[in-house]
C-alpha cells in the first residue's frame, strides 16, 4: 500500500539554476512532522528539504525534486562543495539519537526512492546523510541508523 504524500511548498528553495539530482543526502529534523513542516514554510528558517517523513511513512514534499532546497549548508560530497545543487534533501521527522527509524519511515523513503533510482541512474554510492557530507558540523543521521537505512537500500536496489 503506499503511503499518503502531501504537499506544503516552503518559499525557501532556489528555482535556478536547476537541481541537477544526482543523489541523496538524508536527515532528521530532530522535531516532530507537523512542528518540522511549520518551520520549513517560514521564509526566516531559510531550511528546506525536498521530502519530509513521519513516523507513518506519510511523505510531505516542501520543494519539487528540480529545485534546490536549503538542507546541506556547507557540505562536501566526493570532492564537491554546495551540495544543496546536486543532492536531494531527504529527512526523517524526528531525532535518530533519541528513538530508531520506524519500519514505515525506511520503507516510505524506498517507495519514494523507486522512481528516481533508475530515472536518474543511482547507485548506493550517491546515497549519504548529513553527518558525511557535513562533517564535525552535523550529526544526522545516527551512524546505527544510517547502516539501516543504508542495508535496506542495498538490499531494495542491488547496484
Amino acid at each position: 500500500m503506499p503511503f499518503a504524500e502531501l504537499a506544503f511548498p516552503s518559499p525557501n528553495f532556489a528555482a535556478a539554476p536547476a537541481h541537477e539530482r544526482l543523489g541523496v543526502c538524508f536527515h532528521h529534523s530532530v522535531m516532530d512532522f507537523k512542528t518540522t513542516i511549520a518551520h520549513m514554510l517560514l521564509p526566516e528558517s531559510q531550511v528546506s528539504y525536498h521530502v519530509l517523513i513521519a513516523l507513518d511513512g506519510t511523505r510531505a514534499t516542501l520543494v519539487i525534486d528540480e529545485h534546490i532546497a536549503w538542507h546541506a549548508g556547507l557540505s562536501v560530497f566526493r570532492e564537491r562543495p554546495r551540495c544543496n545543487d546536486f543532492l536531494l534533501g531527504v529527512a526523517f521527522a524526528g531525532d535518530t539519537y533519541a528513538a530508531p527509524l520506524t519500519d514505515e519511515q525506511i520503507a516510505s523513503a524506498l517507495e519514494w526512492l523507486a522512481p528516481r533510482w533508475q530515472r536518474h541512474r543511482w547507485s548506493s554510492a550517491v546515497m549519504t546523510d548529513h553527518r558525511q557530507i557535513s562533517p564535525n558540523r552535523k550529526d544526522d543521521l545516527n551512524p546505527a541508523e544510517w547502516q539501516r537505512l543504508f542495508s535496506a537500500i542495498t538490499v531494495r536496489f542491488r547496484d
